[in-house]
């Protein structure tokens, strides 16, 4: 079931416009249980002018189970931890099979954006956002300075990249 699950989300991903601020596709040709994706930082937010790469990693349960993501490129941000564990609702208790990646990696780009601090994976920078909102922005725009401008794209085959509107 997740092989075709997986095999469909990749198909539907190819028709997407190449102009995305989302991409996603596998890692190789060869296991297409690990992907990597890419989400450039939200316009308006610190993150913007950044690409954030992600690690998606689905169990054979793929979709009544949903995958793992993790930002492999550091962010400073309330709801990632320093090891870029994603704290979102829909990839924990909240998960439905109805759910695809690219919702997850849509509703991950909205967090970007609206950082929940009540809900911290990263104390630091949730503290920092509720007392010092100013301070908070120029130390994420700094990080995002630092690890995700001139990043490198997904390794793999980087021309079977997905995209994702």
């Amino acid at each position: 079931m997740a092989l075709k699950r997986l095999q469909y989300e990749c198909k539907k991903f190819s028709q997407e416009p190449r102009d995305s601020a989302i991409r996603a596709g596998p890692v190789d040709d060869i296991n297409l249980y690990r992907w990597w994706a890419t989400i450039d930082g939200p316009e308006g937010t610190p993150f913007q002018g950044g690409v954030f790469r992600i690690l998606i990693e689905y169990p054979t349960e793929y979709p009544f189970k949903p995958p793992k993501m993790r930002f492999e490129t550091k962010i400073f941000h309330p709801n990632v931890s320093r090891k870029g564990t994603i704290c979102v609702d829909i990839l924990q208790k909240q998960w439905s099979p109805a759910l695809t990646t690219s919702k997850v990696l849509l509703s991950i780009c909205s967090l970007l954006a609206s950082p929940n601090p009540n809900d911290p994976m990263d104390p630091e920078s949730a503290s920092l956002y509720l007392e010092n909102p100013t301070e908070y922005a120029k130390r994420a725009s700094q990080w995002t300075d630092m690890y995700a401008k001139d990043a490198v794209q997904c390794s793999g085959s980087v021309q079977k990249t997905m995209y994702v509107k």
